[in-house]
């Protein structure tokens, strides 16, 4: 193989001559006048103008997607007063006990983080495992003779 007997794969093809005469003459198919009919033009990008109506939201950083924890997972509340109807003296209250009763709601496929509120009254000694008790809930438990793991 030597360079002059190199053949280029692909036909060397040329545009078609426009606004020179001929069937694309004159405007060459721009139509007349304005901005698109101008050599270089650019037209304004449609997202920029929605982008600029939005109002800026200030305390998040230039790009607020990157500083929002979107994967976090709030608790679910659980009132005393359900906890009251549901449950008796001397029963395990978990995550996993709470969904299987319908107190809460799956989060991501799973039992989710579940905080105990003190939103009635609570007459009856409960174990209570793996939730987060609010400081009324935690009093009214331990004073119903109840226990609270962490």
């Amino acid at each position: 193989m030597q360079l002059n007997t190199l053949v280029p794969k692909t036909k060397n093809k040329k545009t078609a001559p426009v606004g020179r005469g001929g069937t694309r003459g004159k405007t060459s198919g721009r139509g007349t006048k304005g901005q698109s009919a101008r050599a270089g033009h650019k037209i304004r990008p449609e997202m920029r103008d929605l982008i600029k109506k939005l109002p800026k939201l200030r305390g998040h950083g230039k790009n607020r997607a990157r500083t929002v924890r979107t994967n976090r997972t709030l608790p679910s509340g659980v009132n005393l007063s359900a906890l009251e109807a549901a449950y008796q003296a001397g029963e395990t209250v978990a995550p996993g006990s709470l969904l299987e009763r319908g107190l809460v709601r799956r989060s991501k496929g799973r039992a989710p983080e579940v905080k105990i509120l003190g939103t009635g009254a609570l007459s009856k000694a409960l174990v209570i495992k793996d939730c987060a008790l609010s400081s009324a809930a935690r009093a009214a438990v331990l004073a119903a003779g109840g226990t609270i793991h962490d």
